[in-house]
Parts: structure tokens; sequence; C-alpha cells
């Protein structure tokens, strides 16, 4: 069996191994596609095949639409012999295991070397939308202090002629767009931070008045959106077991797959001014503003990520190499429950379309424990300095402005503050050093704890302008009156090895006779 065009022509072979097929014909979508473009999307990574792409397909499938995606990447990595087909592999929790083969891609563009074409996409009246997951690094462009980065300084001084920078060259092709014909565009960000459309706008109007175009500016305000979204699906890293088992159905090893949990949510504003695909059909939510800020904001800050985040901060002292395994941890789970339904909870704010209580059962009962989806503490790890502020940091301001709740009362949300602060040790519950997961900030925060050493007590005034750092934890922790509460605990989990279970258990045995 051999993944392309061609090798799905004996479509009983595929269908007799478990695989759903494309119910369309995939050559005349492509063609079509390439030829009058809807959709182009930028970074094409596993979130988008398995999410972005299959809800395309649906929509093929049924007869809802006509066109694919157009996928763009960074950088060719090398000849595409698939013709542009990918596996999903869906791994429910009960075991069940559905295969399909995704079709909806129809051509796969690079920012770095396919520039003329992506001019010609842009330039394309038909094209809707224009949609990112590159992750919320691809919107930065200053550092940790606010100074522009080199290649973003450059960019915004030589002009629109010839960018060197990612989303200098978006905005090189809406100017381009803007000069061939002013056709409205939706912008789309669905990565997975807050208020992305703010977040991809700022930085394209940015570029555009550094560059001087007055009428750019106006057409941007006036005929292009950016729309906010959530997007909410597990998709780790391709596994060895699934590979495993495409290889048993005489698949190729080369045969690019992706491995994602069953639940998903993407939740869009609904501002699209040259129209969109009807992905409400394909269970995608269409909505206003404010309801989707309620609904980042349910699963951000209390249903979902603030669980992620303690389970990799906690999963990578104790040395554990699965999240699902963590969740038969008692302490763990123990610990993820009072912090999703005790401390965080009680400041949701229910969005309507989407019930916090069922959302957060399905998280804590479902989705983390899947013990077929191979997702790591590592992996959730990275980038933690740029997630706290949202993930409690949202939760303890909601205390503080509650005339009903005392921020006092917060037990588990400290304790992963204070767990952080020790996994920025870079050494575990043994005493064994490990490796700390990719973060821009991690030896700006690591040098604050640089010195300490397990069974000695930390400098809490060495401490205090970490944790007076709002842009890290939401809040000045100090003036929020929780640093006193964090660094107590950091005591306790460097007091040596075994040190974090023990003060783990204890806080959650504490925080459960207090319920």
């Amino acid at each position: 069996m051999i993944l392309s065009r061609e090798g799905l022509a004996d479509r009983a072979k595929w269908e007799e191994k478990g695989y759903r097929l494309p119910q369309y014909d995939v050559a005349a979508v492509a063609e079509k596609t390439v030829s009058c473009p809807v959709w182009l999307h930028f970074g094409a990574g596993n979130i988008f095949k398995a999410f972005q792409a299959d809800a395309c397909q649906r929509l093929l499938d049924a007869g809802l639409a006509g066109c694919g995606i157009i996928a763009a990447d960074r950088r060719r990595k090398g000849p595409e012999k698939h013709d542009n087909l990918v596996i999903k592999v869906t791994l429910k929790a009960d075991g069940n295991v559905e295969k399909a083969v995704i079709g909806s891609i129809a051509e796969k563009v690079y920012v770095y070397g396919d520039e003329a074409r992506l001019k010609e996409i842009f330039e394309q009246p038909c094209l809707q939308m224009v949609s990112f997951t590159i992750t919320e690094k691809g919107y930065a462009i200053q550092d940790e202090k606010g100074v522009l980065l080199p290649d973003v300084a450059a960019d915004l001084k030589a002009g629109p002629d010839c960018p060197s920078t990612y989303m200098g060259r978006i905005t090189a092709m809406l100017l381009a767009r803007y000069k061939k014909n002013k056709a409205p565009l939706a912008m789309v960000s669905m990565d997975n931070c807050s208020h992305n459309g703010d977040k991809l706008k700022s930085v394209i109007t940015c570029f555009a008045r550094a560059w001087g175009e007055e009428g750019f500016l106006r057409w941007l305000e006036e005929s292009v959106s950016f729309p906010w979204s959530m997007i909410d699906k597990i998709t780790p890293g391709p596994a060895d077991a699934v590979a495993a088992m495409l290889e048993k159905d005489q698949l190729p090893a080369d045969t690019p797959f992706v491995n994602a949990e069953e639940s998903e949510y993407l939740v869009i504003e609904d501002d699209f001014p040259n129209g969109r695909p009807c992905l409400e059909k394909a269970g995608i939510y269409f909505t206003d503003r404010e309801t989707v800020d309620k609904v980042e904001r349910m699963k951000v800050c209390t249903c979902l990520n603030p669980l992620h985040t303690a389970l990799a901060v906690f999963g990578c002292l104790l040395g554990y190499r699965h999240v699902w395994q963590e969740m038969q941890d008692e302490d763990l789970r123990k610990m993820v429950e009072i912090i999703g339904y005790r401390e965080g909870l009680p400041v949701v704010t229910d969005p309507g379309i989407i019930k916090p209580q069922e959302f957060i059962d399905t998280v804590v009962h479902e989705r983390i424990p899947n013990p077929f989806l191979p997702d790591t503490p590592q992996r959730i790890a990275m980038d933690t300095s740029q997630k706290l502020p949202i993930r409690f940091g949202e939760t303890i301001k909601a205390y503080l402005a509650s005339d009903r709740l005392e921020v006092q009362d917060l037990r588990l949300i400290p304790l992963v503050h204070a767990g952080w602060l020790r996994y920025l040790m870079a050494v575990d519950d043994n005493g064994n050093a490990f490796e700390r997961s990719p973060d821009p900030l991690l030896e700006a925060a690591g040098s604050y704890v640089s010195s300490f050493r397990l069974g000695e007590k930390p400098d809490a005034g060495a401490l205090e302008p970490l944790l007076r750092n709002a842009s890290i934890f939401g809040v000045d922790l100090v003036e929020a009156g929780l640093s006193e509460k964090v660094t107590g605990y950091l005591e306790k989990l460097m007091a040596g090895t075994g040190a974090v279970r023990r003060t783990l258990h204890e806080t959650v045995i504490k925080a459960e006779a207090n319920l």
C-alpha cells in the first residue's frame, strides 16, 4: 500500500484495512483549488492536518465545498512523494482507533522559496480566508525586554520589497492584494493564545505603518478582518505505536501521519468580509467576539490548560514520561481536580455554547487519562513562562476582584507556581539533573534559582523581583498576597530528595480537608 493518488485507486484494499477515504475526486478538487483558492493556511503541522484539513474534508465528502486548502510551510524539506495526502489516526479513550486518509490539502507552498506563487494566491479575489497555526511565538516581533528583534527591525526599515521575516513576508503579500484589487479578506489566527486575532493584527499593522502605506493601512482597517478564535485538540507528535500499526498495514515507514485525540473544539468570531466555507457543518462554532472570549477563558484559564501545565511541571519533577500515567497517580489526579473544580470553576464565565462543567468532566475523566494518547509532560512544559499569566493569573485576578472569594483560599495554584520555580532548578525529586523544555525565558527566570540547592532554604528576597513580574505570573504575587505562600511551598519542595512528593501529598490532603 502506497499513500498517493495512484495508490488510492485500489480503494477496496484500503477500506478492508479500516481506512476512511476521500469521497470526492481528489485530483479534480486540487486542480480547482489551485486555480481559484478559497482557503490558505500557514503552519501545516499536526493540529492542522488532524483538525482543519479533516474538517475541510468532511465538507468535500458531503458535497458542501468545491475547494480544498492550500497549505504553507516555512521551507521545503524534501520532495513531495505522497501527493499532499496524509493519514489521520484518531486515538479514542476506549482503545478504538479510527484511520482516515486526508486529501483536502490541494497544494503546498513555502514562505521561503515560493514567494511568487504565494503572491499569486494572495492576489486572487476568490481567496476568502488565510488561517494560521504557527504557535504564539510566530507572532513575536520583540524580545522579553520589549526591544524589536534585529531581523524585524531590518524589515521595518528596508520596506516591503524583500522582507526576511515570516510575518514581514505575509504583510508584503497582503500589500500585493491591496495593490492588485483591494478585495476583502479574513486573516484568522487559530493559534492557542489569548485574543489571537489581535496579536496577528498588531504585527501586520506594525509592518504596514513602518512602510508608510496610508491607503494600505486604511484597507487593512476597513476590508481585512482579524477574528478571534479558540482551538482545542490534543495532537502529540507521531507515536511509535501508531507507526508500527501503519507498518502492519503494509504502509512504508516514511508514510506521513498524525495521531490525535477524538475531542476537538474550534470557536471562531464570525467576521468574514469575503465570505467563508460553511465550516459550521463540520462541527466548528461561529459566534460573536464576546462568546469566543468566554470560551477561551473557560478553556485556557480553568477547564484544560491550567490542568495540563500543573501536570507538566510536576510530571517532569516526578519523572513521568506520559501524561495519562500521571492521572493514575492519586496525588496528581486530586491536584488537577482541585485546581479545576474547586479553585477555577467558581470564577469561570459560562460561554453558553459549551457548558464548563461538561467540558472539564470530559477533560478530567476522558481526555487527559486517555492511555492511547502519547502526550508527554515534557512537551506541555514548553514555554511555561508564557502560559502562567493566562492559565493561572486570570483566576487570581478574579479572586482578588471577588466579594465572595478570598485569594488566600487558593492552595494548589500557588503550589504550581512554587513547583515551576523548583522545576527551574533542573533537578528532579530523586536529585537527578534533567533537561528543561524550551522556553524563551528559561535562562532569565532560571537565574533567580541558579544558586539554590536541595536541602537549603531558598532566598525569598532574591526571588522577589521574579515574583513581582506580572508578565510571567499575570499579577504581582507580592501585591496579591501570595508570595509568602509560594516561597513557603518552595522551601518544602527543596527540602531534599522526595520532598516534591511529600509536599504535593500533604498539600492535596490539606486542601481536601478544607473543601
